[in-house]
């Protein structure tokens, strides 16, 4: 059975949702905590390597035809270099977070002396590698559609 990965993508977002609601409110923290989960300055740094760094490496258009495997045909070659291009974009948030947690550190140091903020700050360093993780649980089934659909495209060229 063929999926379509747009909607898979979907389904993960519903689950991720689902998933951090009951957290919230299991939890007690109430509504206003999901407020403590978003920092807008973290998330543009790391789109702010990501999609720079896949249009410099040339990787970008190769990046945003992993949406459509499985909807549009590709050659083996194509494939190949979507997975590429994803495996790079894996990287590239990896990469980001670390660059964020590590700016994020600093500020941190260079504000030692207020201990009122340290916790604050810390949760905005913890924020960079919750973003590279929710981004790298869309990347993943990207990245295996696209092997799928490459390995069914090698059974074909067999056969």
């Amino acid at each position: 059975m063929k999926k379509n990965i747009r909607m898979v993508l979907l389904g993960q977002l519903i689950l991720l949702a689902v998933v951090f609601v009951i957290l919230i409110f299991i939890g007690g923290w109430g509504s206003s905590a999901i407020l403590w989960f978003i920092d807008l300055p973290t998330l543009i740094l790391l789109l702010i390597v990501l999609i720079p760094g896949l249009i410099i490496m040339g990787e970008w258009k190769d990046f945003i035809k992993a949406f459509s495997v499985g909807i549009k045909q590709y050659r083996l070659l194509e494939l190949k270099n979507i997975i590429g291009a994803v495996d790079a974009a894996q990287k590239l948030t990896a990469f980001g977070a670390l660059f964020a947690i590590i700016v994020s550190g600093v500020l941190i140091l260079g504000r030692i002396d207020d201990f009122s903020l340290i916790g604050p700050y810390l949760a905005v360093c913890f924020l960079s590698g919750l973003y590279a993780v929710i981004i790298e649980f869309f990347l993943l089934p990207l990245r295996l559609n696209a092997e799928r659909r490459m390995n069914e495209e090698m059974d074909m060229d067999v056969e």
